[in-house]
């Protein structure tokens, strides 16, 4: 077996720069979705069912999309027409989304935008492992992160920037959904396309031998794709497993910051509800605070392997967790809207965390052949409990949090804390 050539910076950087434009597709999406449904009229109890299109559509395109880019060989590789065809569909649907008329539309398109992303984004991950020797695959990752902080920064800003930099004109469109957000998905759409062409053109992949690239032009039957993933699910190794729990409190303490905390900030801090140019701005405020944790990611990803070699995988993830809850639980504290960007301070370095160390605590416990594989596999325990909080929280914030916005950040940083003490729970790795 051939070892694996070490990459240069630049060439980590190429391979990673598709992230930059997957990001501005999550950004947008994370900052605005919630925005957008209640300006067509949703109420707050609402909100997580229609955000379910997110973990639904992950839980079935990823690792199907996984095990099909292991088992795929084209001139232009295994992962990249996978990336494009991706990139394609979702900088469509980016278009579409703010001229969203009605609810059931905007939902629609959201599970076309979050499908399409799920096709660009699993195969990057898989792309790290195919292309870096053990050695560089924690730099690989933490260079997504930075990536993904980096286009996160500039998607989640845009409305205000086009606001208040470039004077775009106040006003809300015919669905009252506002000028500043709908420039800012016809944007994201070109920056999302343009990001992924770029680590198409500029690298080149990692070949496998003759044998198996004779072996990947044999297309799977979809029936061979399901056995083969619940396999692997019955076979998961105990590495995988471990990380899977912490995932599976993770993720859906994000996905409540993410159902609430722009309307949190807009209706609980800046006293101002759904219908008003008030709320249109505290929802911009809310993006910068969202850009500023994602600078924090854009600048701290680079600095976790140094902490990772320094202190372990386990305990660097750990307490970048905790740091992560603290400032979601500090939302419900703040009456400041200025003191937003400390809690986000601790949101970003979370989040830094978050979208590298559980894949570098993964990798080196994963069968070589087989890594899109149980990456979409392991995609399962972020998805799952989203789909449990879509779900269910409707109820949870009528009933026991009274449509509290903030009370419903908090109880995402509750989630987080507990992910930080099961991350100690994890084989340790080299």
């Amino acid at each position: 077996m051939k070892t694996k050539p070490q990459l240069s910076f630049w060439q980590i950087w190429n391979m990673s720069f598709g992230f930059l434009g997957i990001q501005f597709g999550w950004g947008l999406q994370m900052a605005n979705m919630t925005p957008i449904y209640e300006s067509l009229g949703a109420e707050p109890d609402e909100i997580p069912m229609l955000w379910l299109a997110a973990p639904l559509t992950g839980l079935i395109v990823q690792p199907i999309i996984g095990a099909w880019s292991d088992r795929t060989w084209t001139r232009i590789g295994r992962r990249k027409p996978f990336f494009l065809v991706g990139a394609i569909l979702s900088s469509i649907a980016l278009v579409f989304m703010p001229n969203s008329s009605a609810i059931w539309m905007a939902a629609g398109l959201l599970w076309i935008l979050d499908a399409s992303i799920n096709v660009s984004m699993e195969p990057f991950r898989a792309f790290v492992v195919d292309m870096l020797p053990k050695k560089q695959q924690s730099m690989g990752f933490a260079m997504q992160s930075f990536m993904i902080g980096a286009g996160a920064v500039i998607a989640s800003a845009l409305p205000w920037i086009l606001t208040n930099v470039f004077n775009l004109e106040t006003g809300q469109s015919k669905s009252g959904i506002s000028n500043s957000v709908l420039w800012s998905f016809y944007i994201g759409a070109f920056f999302f396309l343009g990001a992924v062409l770029w680590t198409i053109f500029k690298t080149k992949p990692y070949p496998p031998s003759e044998e198996e690239i004779t072996a990947l032009k044999e297309r799977p039957k979809l029936k061979e794709i399901i056995r083969e993933i619940i396999n692997g699910i019955v076979n998961m190794p105990l590495t995988m497993r471990r990380i899977a729990l912490v995932q599976f409190f993770t993720w859906p303490g994000l996905f409540l910051m993410w159902f609430y905390y722009s309307s949190a900030v807009s209706v609980d801090i800046f006293n101002a509800k759904p219908d008003s140019i008030d709320y249109d701005q505290g929802i911009e405020f809310a993006g910068l605070t969202f850009a500023f944790y994602n600078l924090v990611t854009f600048i701290f990803a680079l600095s976790l392997p140094f902490f990772s070699t320094q202190f372990g995988k386990r305990l660097t993830h750990a307490t970048c967790l905790a740091l992560g809850a603290f400032g979601l639980c500090s939302v419900s504290f703040i009456n400041n809207p200025n003191l937003l960007f400390l809690s986000m301070t601790g949101v970003g370095i979370a989040w830094a965390s978050i979208l590298s160390m559980p894949y570098a605590m993964l990798a080196p416990s994963l069968p070589a052949k087989k890594v899109g594989l149980f990456m979409g596999i392991f995609n399962f325990f972020i998805v799952l409990p989203e789909i449990i909080a879509s779900l269910g929280f409707g109820w949870f914030m009528e009933n026991v949090l009274g449509n509290d916005r903030s009370l419903a950040v908090a109880c995402g940083g509750i989630l987080l804390l507990i992910a930080a003490a099961l991350t100690f729970r994890v084989p340790k790795s080299e």
